[in-house]
Formats: structure tokens, C-alpha cells, sequence
């Protein structure tokens, strides 16, 4: 007769664990805020961005300037304490002085922008209008973009010789800024300005140009949505030196035209030649602008490309060249 045999068991437990919780850090953000840059009251900015930018993603802290080289100070400081995303709100200048702060780092700019021109915010389909452009920071689109650098000093959208420089020179002294005035200052300006002639060398080749501006081309824009060179890329590693060669005074409002329809090379006044390294001789010195501000350099300017060197947030609307 069999004999039925029990199986003893260990009894089953069932472990009840925790969730396991997991918290994500939020990003750090600051707004720098030119005041007067453009002409334009920023008051209502804190109100924008706590209504528009996301603070799921963000913590954010806002910081007005106080005077030139202030927005550049504190993107230093910020970029050193490892700020995630760093927003201009301002004109080409601002942007400038921030963006030269982050040349090479990890920190993002952002830009809300508020000039006269705002060059390289148009090229990057940054949205114009500010409660668009705060929103336009969330989301989340950055690239990396080459820099310039004219003696040393950065530049990110156009640097230039000649007329232009001149222009921003008369411009800055202005009490009464924006678009009108710029253009205003050109019309009473052309009549007596005189071209000048350059030795260029450009990736180790020489040229001789007589010139009525010299312009350097990371962006396709002056600002404005006015082009001179309709097919410059700021990812491809290179500048678009633009040479602007005297014309008739009568065809002013045509170049202007030109340059806004993206036409200006057909003129036959345009001449664009790419290149990394690039120097300038002119026979005395004179004034030159990095993204509209205006100084006086030397006889001898040399300036190089720095690839890929400024990570960006653009708008949803931009498309590399």
C-alpha cells in the first residue's frame, strides 16, 4: 500500500516595496535685462516670464544692468555657477556682452529680443514680439553656432568697416534710438562719406578692394531683415566677408530694397568671398562695430572663426543653411 507523502513548502511572502520616488533637479535659469536697450520699457518682464516660462522646468532669477559691461559681468558669474540658460533681454549689444560671457561653456543663451536691429534674433526666427519670445525659451531647441573674433574681442552676427561703422558710431550718440533714427543718421551721413581702401587677406590669399563698407558675415543680416549676404550660415565654420563697393546715390533705395527681397548680390556692387582667417589693413585708424557697437581699432584688424563655439536656443522657424 502506497503511502501519500507531504510536501513541505516555504510559505510566499510578498515583498511590498516603496515606490521609488525619483526627483528631477530643476534647470537654472537667469533673465539679464537691459533697460533702455531699443528704446523699449522692459518693466513688464518679470510679469512675462513668471505668466509664460516654464517653472516646471526652470528655477529663474531676473537681473536688470545697471551700465555698459554689466550683462557680461553677470553672464560670467552665472555661467561659472554652472546657469543652465542664460536670456538676454535686449538688443544686439546685449547679446553680444552675454553671449561673450559663454563663448566655449556649457550655458545656453537664450534672447528676448528688444533693439533696433535684433541681426541675429531674426536670423534664428527668435519671435519679435516679447510674450512670443518667452515662450519661444520653452522649447527647448538649442544649437551650436559659430562665434568671431575681431582682435581678440567676440562677435556673433556682423562686425564691419566703413560706412556702417560710422553710422553705429553717429548712432550711439543719439538720444532718441530705434529704426527711424538709423535711418535718419544714414540719409544725413552718405552724401560726404568717402570709401577707403583695404589690403585683405583672406585663409592666406590677398585682395585689394576699395570699399564703401567692409562687412564681416556670421548671419545673413545687418537686423532690420536687411540681407547682404543671403546665403551665410553661422554653422558652417566660416565668414562671409562682404565688400560693398561704392555706387550712385540714386540707387540707395534700391540697395535697400535689394537687401531686404535678398537680392543684393545682383547688383554687381557686392562682392563675397568665405573664410576662416581673415586680416584687414586700412591706412589709418578708424571705427569698427562688433554687432552694432562701435569702437576704434588699428590700422591692422585680424579676425578669426571659432566653430561651433555658442550653444543657442533659436526659434522653431529656423532651418540651417
Amino acid at each position: 500500500m502506497s503511502k501519500n507523502k507531504t510536501i513541505l513548502t516555504k510559505p510566499k511572502i510578498d515583498l511590498l516595496l516603496p515606490p521609488v520616488i525619483v526627483y528631477q533637479l530643476k534647470k537654472k535659469a537667469l533673465f539679464i535685462v537691459n533697460p533702455i536697450s531699443g528704446g523699449k520699457k522692459k518693466d513688464g518682464v518679470p510679469q512675462l516670464v513668471r505668466k509664460h516660462f516654464n517653472k516646471d522646468i526652470y528655477d529663474y532669477s531676473i537681473v536688470f544692468t545697471d551700465g555698459a559691461e554689466h550683462a557680461r559681468e553677470l553672464a560670467k558669474e552665472a555661467a561659472d555657477d554652472n546657469c543652465d540658460l542664460i536670456i538676454a533681454v535686449g538688443g544686439d549689444g546685449t547679446v553680444n556682452e552675454v553671449a561673450s560671457s559663454l563663448v566655449g561653456k556649457n550655458t545656453a543663451l537664450g534672447i528676448i529680443p528688444c533693439g533696433s536691429g535684433n541681426g541675429l534674433s531674426r536670423f534664428l526666427s527668435i519671435p519679435m514680439d516679447m510674450e512670443k519670445a518667452v515662450e519661444n525659451l520653452n522649447n527647448g531647441n538649442i544649437i551650436a553656432i559659430d562665434s568671431a573674433e575681431a582682435n581678440g574681442q567676440a562677435f556673433f552676427n556682423m562686425a564691419g568697416m566703413g560706412f556702417d561703422a560710422h553710422i553705429s558710431e553717429v548712432f550711439s550718440h543719439k538720444k532718441k534710438r530705434g529704426f527711424i533714427t538709423y535711418i535718419k543718421s544714414t540719409f544725413q551721413e552718405i552724401a560726404n562719406y568717402k570709401a577707403q581702401t583695404y589690403q585683405i587677406e583672406i585663409d592666406g590669399k590677398s585682395y585689394q578692394r576699395e570699399a564703401f563698407m567692409l562687412s564681416f558675415a556670421n548671419s545673413s543680416q545687418y537686423g532690420n531683415n536687411a540681407h547682404v549676404s543671403p546665403n551665410a550660415s553661422v554653422q558652417d565654420g566660416l565668414l562671409d566677408v562682404c565688400i560693398i563697393k561704392t555706387f550712385p546715390l540714386w540707387r540707395l533705395v534700391e540697395l535697400g530694397l535689394r537687401m531686404l527681397n535678398k537680392s543684393i548680390e545682383k547688383t554687381g556692387y557686392v562682392e563675397i568671398i568665405r573664410g576662416k582667417h581673415i586680416t584687414v589693413q586700412r591706412a589709418k585708424p578708424g571705427p569698427m562695430h562688433l554687432d552694432g557697437e562701435p569702437q576704434i581699432t588699428g590700422e591692422v584688424v585680424e579676425i578669426n572663426v571659432k566653430p561651433q563655439s555658442l550653444k543657442i536656443m533659436v526659434g522653431n522657424g529656423y532651418k540651417a543653411n
